[in-house]
């Protein structure tokens, strides 16, 4: 999907929202057990409930490859029912020297037909530039994240004073372009999201730690949002296990809604 097609989808629906997919089978209602796959009816279920709100879809791939065969079954049957018109991610956060990078991007843009997959930049351009090569897929690069340890070297400063976050998205913007590029950072990194905007104004960030974390979608459309919404944001936790009895999927719909219409607001406001 490219940016334009990706824009219209919010432009179309009034939202920015991402649903994470972050399967847990220990979490998922009890009823569903007895499925021949609970994983994918539990998505499927999900799916059908928060699609008419969700511009985006997260699969965080642990999930799934925790489970073995049977759950790269699960993520790819999954995948393959989202509506093609909503943006799919692959949350596997790779990076590794660049024939295996050139793997892993065949094997989530070819093979699995992903739109997106989430890169760490450690080792450097050699290790993102294999993904950057497929014509409307996107690289999504860790740039300023929501975990307690984000601290322990993003914020780290160099002798210039600069953070090390800042230095990979300095540098990492000119591997990329705001069509094929994109940033994770962290809802409760609020005070730092304008910060990260100034340096790359016109990228899409992937946007997580809204809702469970404790971020604030409000404070990060105001420091976060661009000219054409510039945002996807991510709630996993906070939609999928709103309930885990037989009403799940109607739990679920109801927080997903209650989140596009919060982004259609910020939408009017801000765009």
């Amino acid at each position: 999907m490219n940016r334009e097609s990706l824009f219209r989808e919010i432009q179309k629906k009034a939202s920015f929202l991402c649903v994470g997919l972050d399967t847990d089978f220990s979490k998922i209602p009890p009823h569903l057990h007895r499925e021949e796959d609970p994983v994918f009816e539990f998505n499927k279920q999900i799916i059908d409930a928060t699609s008419d709100f969700a511009v985006a879809y997260k699969p965080n791939i642990a999930f799934y490859e925790a489970l073995g065969p049977k759950g790269w079954e699960s993520l790819q049957k999954t995948l393959d029912y989202i509506p093609k018109d909503i943006f799919t991610i692959a949350d596997a956060k790779r990076g590794d020297i660049g024939n295996t990078s050139s793997l892993y991007a065949k094997a989530f843009f070819e093979t699995m037909e992903f739109d997106s997959v989430t890169v760490a930049p450690y080792m450097g351009v050699d290790s993102v530039q294999p993904f950057l090569e497929f014509k409307d897929k996107w690289v999504i690069l860790l740039a300023l994240t929501s975990n307690e340890g984000s601290k322990d070297f993003q914020l780290i400063t160099s002798q210039d004073g600069k953070p090390l976050f800042q230095e990979v998205l300095e540098k990492s913007a000119t591997w990329g372009t705001p069509e094929n590029m994109m940033y994770v950072v962290g809802a409760t990194r609020g005070e730092k999201i304008a910060e990260v905007r100034k340096i790359v104004p016109d990228h899409f960030f992937l946007v997580p730690g809204v809702g469970a974390q404790g971020g604030s979608l409000k404070e990060v459309a105001q420091n976060g949002m661009n000219s054409q919404c510039g945002l996807l944001v991510n709630s996993s936790r906070g939609i999928i296990y709103a309930a885990n009895d037989l009403n799940f999927a109607a739990a679920a719909k109801s927080e997903a809604k209650k989140l596009q219409q919060e982004m259609e607001a910020l939408l009017n406001k801000h765009l």
